[in-house]
Protein backbone atom coordinates (compact mmCIF):
# COMPACT_ATOMS: atom_id res chain seq x y z
CA UNK A 1 0.00 0.00 0.00
CA UNK A 2 2.82 2.50 1.24
CA UNK A 3 4.93 1.25 -2.19
CA UNK A 4 1.44 2.00 -3.94
CA UNK A 5 0.87 6.07 -2.35
CA UNK A 6 4.65 6.66 -2.82
CA UNK A 7 4.34 5.76 -6.52
CA UNK A 8 1.11 7.68 -6.78
CA UNK A 9 2.98 11.10 -5.05
CA UNK A 10 5.62 10.68 -7.65
CA UNK A 11 3.55 10.63 -10.40
CA UNK A 12 1.25 13.66 -9.69
CA UNK A 13 4.95 15.57 -8.70
CA UNK A 14 6.25 14.53 -12.37
CA UNK A 15 3.33 16.05 -13.77
CA UNK A 16 3.47 19.49 -12.09
CA UNK A 17 6.86 19.99 -12.27
CA UNK A 18 6.29 19.42 -15.88
CA UNK A 19 3.39 21.42 -15.67
CA UNK A 20 5.78 24.51 -13.96
CA UNK A 21 8.50 24.29 -16.94
CA UNK A 22 6.17 24.78 -19.49
CA UNK A 23 4.26 27.81 -17.52
CA UNK A 24 7.99 29.42 -17.81
CA UNK A 25 8.34 28.34 -21.31
CA UNK A 26 5.24 29.81 -22.68
CA UNK A 27 5.09 32.41 -20.68
CA UNK A 28 8.40 33.77 -22.37
CA UNK A 29 6.98 33.13 -26.04
CA UNK A 30 3.94 34.87 -25.40
CA UNK A 31 5.10 38.05 -23.55
CA UNK A 32 7.32 38.27 -26.77
CA UNK A 33 4.82 37.66 -29.40
CA UNK A 34 2.54 40.06 -27.57
CA UNK A 35 5.32 43.15 -27.55
CA UNK A 36 6.14 42.15 -31.01
CA UNK A 37 2.27 41.95 -32.22
CA UNK A 38 0.90 44.90 -30.08
CA UNK A 39 -2.47 42.56 -29.87
CA UNK A 40 -4.95 42.70 -27.38
CA UNK A 41 -5.84 39.25 -27.54
CA UNK A 42 -1.76 38.13 -27.61
CA UNK A 43 -1.73 40.13 -24.37
CA UNK A 44 -4.93 38.53 -23.35
CA UNK A 45 -2.97 35.20 -23.62
CA UNK A 46 0.01 35.91 -22.12
CA UNK A 47 -2.01 38.01 -19.21
CA UNK A 48 -3.62 34.57 -18.76
CA UNK A 49 -0.47 32.57 -18.68
CA UNK A 50 1.61 34.97 -15.97
CA UNK A 51 -1.47 34.10 -13.48
CA UNK A 52 -1.37 30.61 -14.64
CA UNK A 53 2.37 30.72 -13.65
CA UNK A 54 1.64 31.80 -9.98
CA UNK A 55 -1.25 29.25 -9.77
CA UNK A 56 1.20 26.17 -10.83
CA UNK A 57 3.82 27.43 -8.27
CA UNK A 58 1.08 27.45 -5.54
CA UNK A 59 0.13 24.49 -7.15
CA UNK A 60 3.42 22.68 -6.54
CA UNK A 61 3.77 23.80 -2.83
CA UNK A 62 0.60 22.48 -2.01
CA UNK A 63 0.87 18.95 -3.66
CA UNK A 64 3.69 18.40 -1.43
CA UNK A 65 1.92 19.94 1.58
CA UNK A 66 -1.11 17.53 0.86
CA UNK A 67 1.14 14.15 1.54
CA UNK A 68 2.45 15.36 4.46
CA UNK A 69 1.92 12.81 6.86
CA UNK A 70 -1.01 13.42 9.73
CA UNK A 71 1.04 15.11 12.91
CA UNK A 72 0.52 16.22 16.28
CA UNK A 73 -1.25 19.48 15.52
CA UNK A 74 -3.03 17.97 11.93
CA UNK A 75 -4.53 14.29 13.16
CA UNK A 76 -6.63 13.80 9.76
CA UNK A 77 -3.15 15.04 7.38
CA UNK A 78 -2.63 18.24 5.16
CA UNK A 79 -4.49 17.00 1.56
CA UNK A 80 -7.55 19.44 2.04
CA UNK A 81 -4.79 21.80 1.26
CA UNK A 82 -5.53 20.63 -2.54
CA UNK A 83 -9.22 22.52 -2.27
CA UNK A 84 -7.55 25.78 -1.21
CA UNK A 85 -5.09 25.34 -4.19
CA UNK A 86 -7.97 24.66 -6.00
CA UNK A 87 -9.45 27.52 -5.17
CA UNK A 88 -6.96 29.77 -6.02
CA UNK A 89 -6.44 28.49 -9.12
CA UNK A 90 -9.76 29.51 -9.76
CA UNK A 91 -9.52 32.91 -8.57
CA UNK A 92 -6.57 33.46 -10.45
CA UNK A 93 -8.13 32.33 -13.96
CA UNK A 94 -10.63 35.13 -12.80
CA UNK A 95 -8.47 37.52 -12.58
CA UNK A 96 -6.66 36.86 -15.80
CA UNK A 97 -10.27 37.09 -17.19
CA UNK A 98 -10.60 40.90 -15.59
CA UNK A 99 -7.25 41.37 -17.35
CA UNK A 100 -8.19 40.71 -20.49
CA UNK A 101 -11.51 42.58 -20.45
CA UNK A 102 -9.25 45.88 -19.25
CA UNK A 103 -6.88 45.32 -22.35
CA UNK A 104 -9.70 44.56 -24.34
CA UNK A 105 -11.65 47.58 -23.70
CA UNK A 106 -8.99 49.95 -23.62
CA UNK A 107 -7.87 49.35 -27.10
CA UNK A 108 -11.42 49.53 -28.36
CA UNK A 109 -11.31 53.20 -26.95
CA UNK A 110 -7.73 54.11 -28.12
CA UNK A 111 -7.53 52.08 -31.43
CA UNK A 112 -6.26 48.66 -32.91
CA UNK A 113 -2.51 49.11 -33.37
CA UNK A 114 -1.45 45.63 -35.16
CA UNK A 115 2.36 44.30 -36.37
CA UNK A 116 3.87 41.40 -37.31
CA UNK A 117 0.56 39.12 -37.12
CA UNK A 118 2.44 35.81 -38.76
CA UNK A 119 4.84 36.01 -36.06
CA UNK A 120 2.38 36.02 -33.41
CA UNK A 121 -0.40 33.79 -35.33
CA UNK A 122 3.04 30.93 -34.99
CA UNK A 123 4.19 31.42 -31.52
CA UNK A 124 0.37 31.11 -30.63
CA UNK A 125 -0.25 28.04 -32.39
CA UNK A 126 2.65 26.37 -30.75
CA UNK A 127 1.58 26.90 -27.31
CA UNK A 128 -1.47 26.26 -27.81
CA UNK A 129 -0.24 22.31 -29.21
CA UNK A 130 1.74 22.28 -26.42
CA UNK A 131 -0.84 22.92 -23.72
CA UNK A 132 -3.46 21.09 -25.03
CA UNK A 133 -1.26 17.70 -24.55
CA UNK A 134 0.01 18.72 -21.06
CA UNK A 135 -4.18 20.14 -20.04
CA UNK A 136 -5.30 16.49 -21.35
CA UNK A 137 -2.41 14.99 -19.47
CA UNK A 138 -2.93 16.73 -16.12
CA UNK A 139 -6.59 16.15 -16.15
CA UNK A 140 -6.43 12.51 -17.36
CA UNK A 141 -3.99 12.07 -14.26
CA UNK A 142 -5.63 14.13 -11.59
CA UNK A 143 -9.54 11.95 -12.16
CA UNK A 144 -7.28 8.60 -11.83
CA UNK A 145 -5.38 9.93 -8.37
CA UNK A 146 -8.57 11.49 -7.59
CA UNK A 147 -6.44 14.73 -7.14
CA UNK A 148 -8.67 18.09 -6.99
CA UNK A 149 -5.06 20.08 -7.01
CA UNK A 150 -3.86 18.50 -10.19
CA UNK A 151 -7.54 18.31 -12.48
CA UNK A 152 -7.98 22.29 -11.24
CA UNK A 153 -4.63 22.68 -13.02
CA UNK A 154 -5.49 20.84 -15.88
CA UNK A 155 -8.58 23.19 -16.71
CA UNK A 156 -6.33 26.17 -16.03
CA UNK A 157 -3.92 24.83 -18.78
CA UNK A 158 -7.06 24.28 -21.31
CA UNK A 159 -8.48 27.98 -20.15
CA UNK A 160 -4.86 28.60 -21.92
CA UNK A 161 -5.42 26.72 -24.98
CA UNK A 162 -9.42 28.33 -25.64
CA UNK A 163 -7.86 31.88 -25.10
CA UNK A 164 -4.87 30.78 -27.25
CA UNK A 165 -7.60 29.31 -30.32
CA UNK A 166 -9.09 32.69 -29.55
CA UNK A 167 -6.21 34.34 -30.35
CA UNK A 168 -5.75 32.31 -33.66
CA UNK A 169 -9.61 32.89 -34.94
CA UNK A 170 -8.98 36.97 -34.34
CA UNK A 171 -5.70 36.72 -36.01
CA UNK A 172 -7.15 34.88 -38.88
CA UNK A 173 -10.05 37.10 -39.36
CA UNK A 174 -8.19 40.21 -39.01
CA UNK A 175 -5.67 38.54 -41.79
CA UNK A 176 -8.91 37.52 -43.92
CA UNK A 177 -10.88 40.60 -43.89
CA UNK A 178 -8.40 43.43 -43.00
CA UNK A 179 -10.89 44.81 -39.78
CA UNK A 180 -9.00 44.94 -37.21
CA UNK A 181 -11.53 44.71 -34.06
CA UNK A 182 -11.70 41.12 -34.59
CA UNK A 183 -8.99 41.70 -32.11
CA UNK A 184 -10.46 43.34 -28.98
CA UNK A 185 -13.52 41.06 -29.44
CA UNK A 186 -11.77 37.56 -29.66
CA UNK A 187 -9.89 39.01 -26.64
CA UNK A 188 -13.37 39.29 -25.09
CA UNK A 189 -14.88 36.42 -26.10
CA UNK A 190 -12.12 34.21 -24.48
CA UNK A 191 -12.34 36.10 -21.06
CA UNK A 192 -16.22 34.45 -20.91
CA UNK A 193 -15.23 31.07 -21.10
CA UNK A 194 -11.85 32.03 -18.57
CA UNK A 195 -14.12 32.86 -15.92
CA UNK A 196 -16.63 30.41 -16.45
CA UNK A 197 -13.64 27.91 -15.59
CA UNK A 198 -12.96 30.28 -12.99
CA UNK A 199 -15.83 30.37 -11.18
CA UNK A 200 -16.32 26.51 -11.93
CA UNK A 201 -13.13 25.60 -9.87
CA UNK A 202 -14.09 28.48 -7.11
CA UNK A 203 -17.04 26.48 -6.59
CA UNK A 204 -16.03 22.93 -6.09
CA UNK A 205 -13.49 23.91 -4.12
CA UNK A 206 -15.95 25.63 -1.79
CA UNK A 207 -17.45 22.40 -2.47
CA UNK A 208 -14.46 20.27 -0.92
CA UNK A 209 -13.56 22.57 1.86
CA UNK A 210 -17.21 22.42 3.45
CA UNK A 211 -17.29 18.45 3.28
CA UNK A 212 -20.32 18.41 0.54
CA UNK A 213 -21.16 14.75 -0.12
CA UNK A 214 -19.79 13.53 -3.57
CA UNK A 215 -23.34 11.79 -5.15
CA UNK A 216 -21.73 9.14 -7.17
CA UNK A 217 -19.41 7.83 -4.53
CA UNK A 218 -21.99 7.81 -1.28
CA UNK A 219 -24.38 5.79 -4.03
CA UNK A 220 -21.15 3.07 -4.56
CA UNK A 221 -20.40 2.64 -0.90
CA UNK A 222 -23.79 2.43 0.12
CA UNK A 223 -24.02 -0.25 -2.36
CA UNK A 224 -21.43 -1.98 -1.14
CA UNK A 225 -22.51 -1.87 2.56
CA UNK A 226 -26.14 -3.11 1.55
CA UNK A 227 -24.25 -6.19 -0.03
CA UNK A 228 -21.99 -6.62 2.80
CA UNK A 229 -24.46 -6.50 5.75
CA UNK A 230 -26.86 -8.69 3.96
CA UNK A 231 -24.35 -11.10 3.88
CA UNK A 232 -23.49 -11.04 7.78
CA UNK A 233 -27.08 -10.92 8.78
CA UNK A 234 -26.32 -7.04 9.85
CA UNK A 235 -27.77 -3.68 8.76
CA UNK A 236 -26.27 -0.09 9.23
CA UNK A 237 -27.57 3.27 9.41
CA UNK A 238 -25.73 6.83 10.56
CA UNK A 239 -23.75 6.61 7.27
CA UNK A 240 -21.79 9.93 6.26
CA UNK A 241 -18.66 10.32 3.54
CA UNK A 242 -16.40 12.90 2.86
CA UNK A 243 -13.54 13.68 0.56
CA UNK A 244 -10.37 15.55 1.67
CA UNK A 245 -8.68 16.03 -1.34
CA UNK A 246 -7.01 12.61 -1.18
CA UNK A 247 -8.53 10.37 1.52
CA UNK A 248 -12.15 9.33 1.64
CA UNK A 249 -13.20 9.04 5.10
CA UNK A 250 -16.32 6.91 5.60
CA UNK A 251 -18.11 6.31 8.86
CA UNK A 252 -21.12 4.43 9.84
CA UNK A 253 -23.06 2.48 12.37
CA UNK A 254 -23.47 -1.07 12.37
CA UNK A 255 -26.19 -3.38 13.50
CA UNK A 256 -25.86 -6.57 15.11
CA UNK A 257 -27.70 -9.50 16.33
CA UNK A 258 -28.04 -9.58 20.33
CA UNK A 259 -26.36 -13.08 20.51
CA UNK A 260 -23.22 -12.31 19.04
CA UNK A 261 -20.11 -11.92 21.90
CA UNK A 262 -18.11 -8.74 21.34
CA UNK A 263 -15.39 -10.94 19.61
CA UNK A 264 -17.82 -11.99 16.76
CA UNK A 265 -19.09 -8.77 16.26
CA UNK A 266 -15.99 -6.95 15.99
CA UNK A 267 -14.45 -9.22 13.53
CA UNK A 268 -17.67 -9.17 11.51
CA UNK A 269 -17.57 -5.37 11.77
CA UNK A 270 -13.94 -5.53 10.59
CA UNK A 271 -14.37 -7.48 7.38
CA UNK A 272 -17.09 -4.90 6.50
CA UNK A 273 -14.84 -2.19 6.83
CA UNK A 274 -11.81 -4.04 5.08
CA UNK A 275 -14.26 -4.63 2.06
CA UNK A 276 -15.29 -0.39 1.60
CA UNK A 277 -11.63 0.31 2.41
CA UNK A 278 -10.36 -2.04 -0.48
CA UNK A 279 -12.95 -0.11 -2.58
CA UNK A 280 -11.43 3.12 -1.56
CA UNK A 281 -7.79 1.94 -1.60
CA UNK A 282 -5.35 3.09 -1.22
CA UNK A 283 -6.46 5.97 0.43
CA UNK A 284 -9.72 4.58 2.04
CA UNK A 285 -10.28 5.62 6.30
CA UNK A 286 -13.64 3.55 7.58
CA UNK A 287 -15.13 4.15 11.38
CA UNK A 288 -17.66 1.70 12.15
CA UNK A 289 -19.75 1.96 15.62
CA UNK A 290 -21.68 -1.80 16.53
CA UNK A 291 -25.14 -1.38 17.86
CA UNK A 292 -27.25 -4.50 19.34
CA UNK A 293 -30.76 -4.78 17.63
CA UNK A 294 -32.58 -4.37 20.62
CA UNK A 295 -31.27 -0.84 21.29
CA UNK A 296 -30.67 0.10 17.98
CA UNK A 297 -31.53 3.74 16.50
CA UNK A 298 -32.11 4.30 12.95
CA UNK A 299 -32.84 8.28 13.45
CA UNK A 300 -30.46 10.73 10.44
CA UNK A 301 -29.65 12.76 13.59
CA UNK A 302 -26.75 14.45 11.64
CA UNK A 303 -25.72 16.56 14.93
CA UNK A 304 -25.53 14.00 17.42
CA UNK A 305 -23.04 11.91 15.95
Amino acid sequence: MFDHVSGDFEEQKRVMNLSLVVAVVLLGAKITAAAVTGSSAVYSDAAESVVHLLAVGFAVWALRLAHKPADETHHFGHDKVSYLSSGFEGAMISAAAVLIIYEAVRQCIFGVTLDNISFGVAITAAAAGVNLVLGLALIRVGKRRQSALIRANGLHVLTDVWSSVAVLVALGLIVLTGWKWWDPIAAMLASLNILRTGFKLIRESLGGLLDETDVEAEKNIRALLDRECAARGMSFHNFRHRHSGRVHWVEFHLVCDDALTVGQAHELATEVEASVAAMLSPDGRVISHLEPKSTAHHDERWETR
